[in-house]
């Protein structure tokens, strides 16, 4: 049975986790952005909302001034809350899907997914942004509830207007589970979905790579210089 998504939380604040809340709040989805405490604060600002989530709310200010425009109209924003991962993780349980789009350093998604999984309900789906760090890497340590419900969505910068959705399952993703989210990508975010297998950089980076390699051989070959000055 599909499962329905109202409701989202993006753990991550960079260029592509507040572009992926800006996008899902042009689908209407209530969303909830969350990234670190500033390690910074002074003694003052420690007990201050605003200054706590300055880091969340920094990165919804820069979705409402990029160029090309993040948001399908800035009124949009308004169903975008931010919050920090300290203070805020409690929220969580009342979300559908949960992105992670922490960097990509695997002891910070586990340590992510480890307080994730202590909020969220059974049934939440999980996903991460990652552009190709192995699925079995990263939920090292999950119950198996969680890694039934865990998958990857890879977005690609800028969201809005990058029509490609990397979907990637692991050996323990429901089925169900994953179609419910392969749906809402293309039903509701107006993706195209590319079905990946769990390997390294997946498919668009795994291409990518593999062109850029054949450039750089071809220069060698061709003897061109590339201009340094």
């Amino acid at each position: 049975m599909r499962q329905t998504i109202r409701q989202a939380a993006v753990l991550g604040a960079g260029v592509m986790g507040s572009a992926i809340a800006a996008h899902l709040a042009n689908a209407g989805i209530k969303t909830i952005l969350l990234d670190i405490v500033p390690p910074n604060l002074s003694e003052a600002e420690r007990g201050n909302r605003a200054a706590r989530c300055r880091i969340a709310q920094a990165g919804l200010d820069r979705t409402l001034k990029s160029k090309p425009a993040a948001f399908f109209h800035p009124s949009h924003a308004t169903l975008v809350s931010v919050g920090n991962v300290d203070d805020d993780m409690g929220r969580l349980a009342d979300v559908d899907i949960v992105i992670e789009a922490a960097p990509e350093v695997i002891s910070i998604k586990r340590d992510l997914y480890d307080r994730v999984e202590k909020v969220v309900r059974p049934t939440t789906i999980v996903s991460s942004n990652t552009s190709g760090l192995p699925i079995h890497d990263l939920l090292e340590g999950r119950s198996l509830a969680f890694r039934q419900h865990f998958l990857v969505t890879h977005f690609f910068n800028p969201v809005r207007y990058m029509k490609l959705l990397e979907l990637v399952a692991g050996p323990e993703t429901q089925p169900d589970v994953f179609m419910s989210v392969l749906a809402f990508g293309q039903e509701v975010l107006g993706k195209g979905i590319v079905v990946g297998r769990d390997t390294p950089n997946f498919v668009g980076n795994r291409i990518g790579a593999y062109a850029m390699m054949v450039a750089i051989h071809e220069m060698v070959k061709s003897k061109i210089a590339p201009a340094l000055r």
